[in-house]
């Protein structure tokens, strides 16, 4: 009854978002493993004899064990039976490793000649790496999510997920920004070896924030007296996916996130060769949508936990996109004002959308069945991760050389742009049907999560 009298751990908005910084840091590390080498990618071709196909192969590494061997499904299904501790220690071991693979390719194999499975040794051995990381990232995404739902419900629960993506686009946006200019100065794969220091760190961080949640854990305990709680069973997956919502968030999450993530991979090389962007601040540019993610993703958040709007927002940011990758795709506009421009507004797109998406899934299902939801809404967002880098890659390699500078391809990228355009339209579709489905099933996305 002590327990009781004094509250939960997390009704002190000290110790809730105490917590949140904690592993937020553990994020923070992770994106910035995930961006540091998409800056590179000149680099890589002229100093690793990287191509463009082999750069798409890596990017897309990232989400090839999540799909192919669903070990995201997985991470999903161990964060509902074995909870959020055990998960996240596990997941942030995994990009601990991943990424000290990654390194490992890229310097003590760089001079290796053979071959595995058709593809040269560095860069098969670091997409391995980069593909044990993603699946580390993906599910500790997806524990860092329901972390917030169980420390936020009936609180800023929207606030909360948009600080923890904005301190996250912290990482990228430092990614992006250092990657070049450490390059140049060091070596090409000092700014991957800063990632992994970052991330011994995150899993420090992320073994002292377990301390909290096993206190929070007991307190829960001690107010229901030991009466059983609805626990997660096989069954809860049959419920998710005949859920109409799920598919509708699943679909526009593949879509908005595949038409951002892998542009962003190549963004830096568009910077450079459409918009005459010096390279030592093309990738602080192309790192834009992150630094604008850090400072209105809180704000976006903190509209739906008031007022709610979740559908409408989620359509808004959608359209955003549309604009910017068409205007992109137009050959004629070369005007690097221009395309700083698009940047900024590509990070307001960026914010407003996963602010209202992710507290939605919230909304559609019950805390036990949290965990699963979102690891299968990450596993369709990760065949958009590895399919599209995969395919720009190709489309690139194929279709869009027109030159060579410096020992690297040069690029003509109307045709990718032209391809980012028609997947933006169809997540603005999906979007209004998500609206639709709303005001059908009631689900409440319009309404504020904040309890009153």
């Amino acid at each position: 009854m002590e327990v009781q009298n004094q509250g939960r751990l997390n009704d002190s908005r000290a110790m809730r978002w105490g917590a949140l910084a904690i592993v937020a840091f553990t994020m923070m590390a992770a994106y910035y493993v995930n961006d540091v080498v998409a800056p590179l990618k000149t680099m890589l071709e002229a100093d690793l004899g990287w191509n463009s196909s082999e750069f798409g192969l890596f990017t897309g590494a990232y989400s090839f064990l999540n799909v192919f061997f669903l070990m995201l499904i997985w991470g999903g299904l161990i964060l509902d039976r074995f909870g959020i501790r055990f998960t996240g220690k596990l997941a942030t071991i995994l990009m601990v490793l991943g990424t000290g693979l990654e390194y490992y390719a890229m310097t003590g194999m760089a001079d290796a000649t053979g071959t595995i499975m058709g593809y040269k040794e560095s860069v098969f051995v670091a997409s391995a790496g980069y593909s044990i990381f993603g699946v580390g990232a993906e599910v500790a995404g997806i524990t860092v999510t329901k972390m917030i739902a169980k420390w936020f419900r009936g609180k800023e629960m929207a606030t909360a997920m948009g600080v923890q993506v904005a301190l996250a686009r912290v990482g990228s946006q430092a990614a992006y920004a250092v990657a070049i200019p450490m390059a140049r100065a060091y070596e090409i794969t000092t700014p991957v070896l800063l990632g992994l220091i970052c991330l011994v760190g995150g899993l420090i961080a992320f073994f002292a924030f377990s301390v909290l949640d096993k206190k929070l854990d007991r307190q829960i305990e001690a107010e229901v007296n030991n009466e059983s709680e609805e626990k997660f069973s096989f069954k809860d997956v049959k419920y998710i996916l005949s859920n109409p919502g799920f598919w509708l968030i699943a679909l526009l999450c593949v879509l908005f996130y595949s038409c951002v993530f892998p542009f962003q991979k190549f963004a830096s090389e568009l910077m450079i060769s459409k918009y005459g962007i010096d390279e030592s601040v093309a990738g602080f540019f192309a790192g834009l949508p992150a630094l604008g993610a850090l400072f209105l993703t809180p704000v976006f958040g903190g509209m739906v936990d008031k007022k709610g709007k979740a559908a409408s927002i989620m359509m808004l940011g959608a359209a955003m996109l549309i604009g910017v990758h068409f205007i992109y795709s137009l050959p004629f506009i070369t005007n690097s004002f221009i395309a700083i421009v698009l940047m900024i507004v590509l990070g307001i797109a960026f914010s407003l959308v996963p602010s209202a998406m992710w507290p939605s899934v919230a909304k559609i299902f019950p805390a036990h069945q949290l965990g699963t939801a979102y690891a299968l809404i990450f596993f369709i967002q990760n065949i958009g991760l590895w399919g599209i880098p995969t395919l720009i890659g190709a489309v690139l390699n194929n279709y869009c050389v027109i030159g060579k500078v410096d020992g690297a391809n040069l690029y003509d990228y109307t045709l990718p742009m032209c391809i980012f355009t028609g997947i933006a339209v169809l997540s603005l579709l999906v979007a209004f049907a998500l609206k639709i489905a709303d005001k059908k099933f009631g689900y409440k996305l319009e309404e504020a999560n904040i309890q009153k």
